[in-house]
């Protein structure tokens, strides 16, 4: 079996397309310049030029993988990036397939690049064909497209589909250093291992298949340093919308997010993901943390990470790309993590957030968001959160759909009972998750409680599939966007939370402080 490398450190992979020897881009620093119809290629390599850190002190990361990855300039002023690792999915694919076939273009490197079906699965059955004609149109039009383009794809049933965001790192597909691109605004959660990932739009999709490369510019670079220790019941999830809050939802436009701090250093890999997942939700292009020791041991042993000396090989190669101890910032914030309470989102975006003991609105908002967001969640001004009906809980996504964010509310569980008005689902993130919570007993654990164990999907997140809220219906919801109409009603309310915050609500029937429900 063939081994598939990335430009500077391998990827031992189960499907190759390629032979290294035919492949121009292996073991290289820096990328040959590859052209295309697309997207040509019209100057040599361009220098950093992104913010103050350009020519001062050490590198960042982020300028780093730049130099590693920059293979040229377009007219338009825009640099062309060598993506390593195009993840896919069902939504953003099918037309960019469609446009390359229209050209008569092929997909210039299928081995990197890997799919999964995700937002528009059914959680409750999979009986093909699906029930819904469009979600059965989009599924086979991947299933088709990646046949006839020789990319691996993961389907349902193969022991390997979920979500992209959960699927890449569980695998060992993200590794860092790389540059990564997925038609999806939460690819960011891959910067959790060193590594630039960007969320693109369908026509950067077709540009990435037809060159492996994609046209942008270099970013900003601010640190958000987290120190302190975190208090009990609070979580990840907590600590970001705390900095969503914090720094605004365009607080973010121009930078990449580098999160540090004593509080960071300290979270498991799968909490960085949840952190660096919502980094999108702040506006920020991508957000990141340096690989350290956690980092290479959550990806020791993974299916498609190198092995033996080749592993040691690799980490000395991910571990230099952590930023220089006098790399230079364009800005820095620093967040006393102690401070930080369990924190849930009152409003219809992230910002608008609140601790579980203060109450709404936040009062760094203006008046007329204020007065929107009031109205649409039919609440009261100066009221507290904690105490909020909620109609339905939901425990999933890409941001808590991970084996741990299962362990986290099983081990607080107990004998409590969902309460009799509310619907509790908890939805895998991918079949690997589903497969390992099951050996540990934590889908009966569930159960048990009232909630509802389903299948591997998006489910409630974007609401693509079956699984909506109905009416003016309140989530407690472990997802990432509080959007008006987000959950698949018009007029479906969402409150953002951890998934044990989500647990105490759904135990409780309102928003509840999970200290309190649980005794923690």
């Amino acid at each position: 079996m063939r081994c598939y490398r990335d430009l500077v450190f391998p990827i031992r992979c189960w499907k190759s397309h390629v032979d290294p020897a035919d492949d121009p881009h292996l073991g290289a620093p820096h990328t040959p310049t590859p052209t295309n119809a697309l997207n040509p290629v019209i100057e040599s390599r361009s220098s950093w030029t992104g913010g103050r850190s350009a020519g001062v002190g050490g590198k960042t990361l982020f300028q780093k993988i730049w130099d590693d990855h920059v293979v040229g300039q377009l007219d338009s002023g825009q640099h062309q990036v060598f993506i390593a690792l195009h993840l896919i999915h069902e939504v953003t694919s099918p037309q960019a397939f469609g446009m390359l076939k229209d050209k008569g273009i092929p997909v210039a490197y299928p081995g990197r690049t890997f799919a999964t079906v995700d937002h528009i699965i059914p959680t409750d059955g999979r009986l093909r064909p699906l029930e819904d004609d469009m979600a059965e149109r989009m599924l086979q039009v991947l299933t088709d497209a990646t046949a006839e383009h020789g990319i691996e794809f993961f389907a349902p049933e193969s022991g390997s589909q979920g979500i992209v965001h959960v699927v890449g790192p569980e695998l060992g597909l993200t590794q860092p250093g790389m540059t990564i691109c997925c038609g999806d605004s939460h690819t960011s959660t891959h910067g959790a291992f060193g590594c630039i990932s960007l969320g693109i739009g369908t026509s950067q999709v077709r540009d990435v298949l037809a060159s492996q490369t994609l046209a942008m510019d270099p970013l900003k670079v601010r640190r958000i340093t987290v120190n302190g220790a975190l208090s009990s019941g609070v979580t990840a999830k907590d600590v970001i919308l705390h900095i969503i809050r914090t720094l605004g939802v365009n607080g973010g436009v121009g930078y990449a997010y580098e999160y540090a701090g004593s509080v960071v250093d300290n979270m498991s890999m799968e909490e960085r993901m949840t952190l660096c997942n919502m980094t999108i939700e702040g506006g920020a292009r991508c957000g990141y943390i340096n690989p350290d020791d956690t980092t290479f041991e959550y990806l020791r042993g993974r299916e498609r990470v190198p092995e033996g000396d080749e592993f040691d090989g690799a980490v000395a190669r991910w571990r230099a790309y952590a930023s220089d101890s006098d790399a230079v910032y364009d800005d820095e914030v620093v967040i006393d993590g102690s401070a930080i309470a369990p924190t849930v989102t009152w409003g219809i975006n992230p910002a608008q957030a609140v601790g579980i003991g203060e109450k709404i609105p936040a009062t760094q908002l203006d008046d007329e968001l204020i007065s929107q967001a009031l109205d649409y969640m039919q609440l009261n001004p100066d009221d507290p959160i904690k105490g909020t009906p909620i109609d339905v809980a939901f425990i999933g996504s890409c941001t808590n759909g991970r084996l741990s964010d299962f362990q986290s509310v099983a081990d607080v569980l107990g004998d409590h009972k969902v309460a009799a008005n509310v619907k509790a689902i908890v939805v895998p993130g991918s079949e690997q998750v589903d497969k390992e919570a099951r050996a540990l007993g934590l889908h009966e654990v569930f159960e048990n409680a009232g909630f509802e164990w389903r299948e591997p999907g998006c489910s409630m997140c974007l609401a693509m599939n079956p699984d909506k809220l109905v009416g003016d219906e309140v989530c407690a919801s472990s997802s990432n966007r509080n959007f008006m109409g987000r959950q698949g009603s018009p007029t479906g309310r969402t409150i953002l939370m951890s998934p044990v915050m989500v647990a105490a609500a759904a135990v409780t029937g309102s928003v509840a402080d999970v200290r309190e429900v649980f005794g923690l």
